[in-house]
């Protein structure tokens, strides 16, 4: 924040320098073109008397004011060309440089958050295999912890999927596998096999039954854990965490809400970025590398589906997925 902050002042330092330097070299012009009036004056009132030659008197006179006007207008209009080009390439560098630190920051923050997504599961993996080598447990201790290290390693195993499928997702290299899907069997499985990760919170349902939608099965698998996951993780804990599948005039609505703190007006469209995460990296007590909804909204959009944040009431943050394209079947 403080590099940005350096960086700034000195680039406007050195835009106004550029633009003082501009107006002063103006005004060098114009007393110039000034002194050259007076100097074009005093020689025409010199050659030529007034009183005898009025006619040729009055004609040099016009082309000397002509000549000055003439140069006014240069310099106002290159002056002015100079100052808008300046001003405009100013413009397109200060938001390429901020564009690139802010990248620059959000990549820091990623590898900050992915460091310690990437040594937790290592180190509890690293614990329990230790421990199962150095002491005779019981059969229900050891198959506990042989749990908890294949649930690490899945932790692990869906940290370098949301690499790669982010990076595949944003060059286009991914190709939805396109097939009909019960999209309410498949949410109320989902859940079922999310509450199981999610002791903490309670994750309650609403869903119309027998709606059908041509899309990838795991793409939406993973939309669906990454909006409860991410719900999850700023929730209080004992909080009830909601999905409801509904019908909304001619779309389809799919959302899922928490009663957390919510996400301010000025932060709802950049939740989406990519590595993108609200607050400190270094003071947040969150789990998570900023990739969950920037995954989700591309997977939505593939789909040919939109995503938004709004407010839940009384309190939480309600992330709505808009369908325009399904059916529903009778049972």
């Amino acid at each position: 924040m403080q590099d940005k902050k350096v960086v700034s002042i000195i680039y406007f330092f050195v835009l106004a320098y550029t633009i003082l330097a501009l107006v002063w070299w103006g005004v060098l012009l114009f007393l110039q073109s000034d002194q050259i009036y007076n100097f074009e004056r005093q020689n025409l009132d010199l050659r030529i008397d007034r009183a005898t030659h009025p006619a040729e008197y009055r004609q040099e006179l016009q082309r000397i004011e002509r000549d000055e006007r003439m140069r006014t207008f240069k310099f106002f209009g290159e002056g002015g060309t100079f100052l808008g080009i300046i001003l405009l390439g100013a413009f397109f560098v200060y938001r390429a440089v901020r564009k690139h630190m802010k990248l620059t920051q959000q990549q820091q923050n990623f590898m900050m958050a992915v460091t310690h997504e990437l040594k937790s599961p290592i180190a509890a993996v690293k614990l329990n295999l230790e421990t199962i080598r150095k002491h005779r447990l019981e059969v229900e201790k050891q198959q506990k912890l042989v749990e908890n290290t294949i649930k690490e390693t899945n932790r692990l195993d869906q940290l370098c999927n949301n690499i790669l499928l982010a990076s595949q997702l944003e060059t286009q290299r991914y190709r939805l596998f396109r097939e009909p899907l019960d999209l309410s069997a498949l949410l109320e499985s989902g859940v079922k096999e999310i509450q199981g990760r999610l002791p903490n919170h309670t994750v309650t349902t609403d869903i119309m039954p027998h709606v059908w939608v041509e899309g990838d099965k795991f793409m939406l698998q993973m939309a669906l854990s990454n909006l409860v996951e991410n719900a999850a993780k700023y929730a209080p804990r004992q909080t009830t965490i909601h999905v409801r599948l509904y019908e909304a005039g001619q779309q389809l609505k799919w959302q899922v809400t928490d009663e957390g703190p919510g996400i301010p007006p000025e932060e709802r469209e950049r939740v989406f970025l990519k590595f993108y995460r609200i607050g400190n990296e270094n003071t947040r007590k969150a789990k998570g590398s900023g990739l969950g909804l920037f995954l989700t909204r591309k997977i939505m959009e593939q789909h040919g589906a939109s995503i938004l944040v709004k407010d839940h009431v009384p309190a939480g943050a309600c992330f709505e997925i808009s369908w325009p394209q399904y059916s529903v079947q009778t049972a």
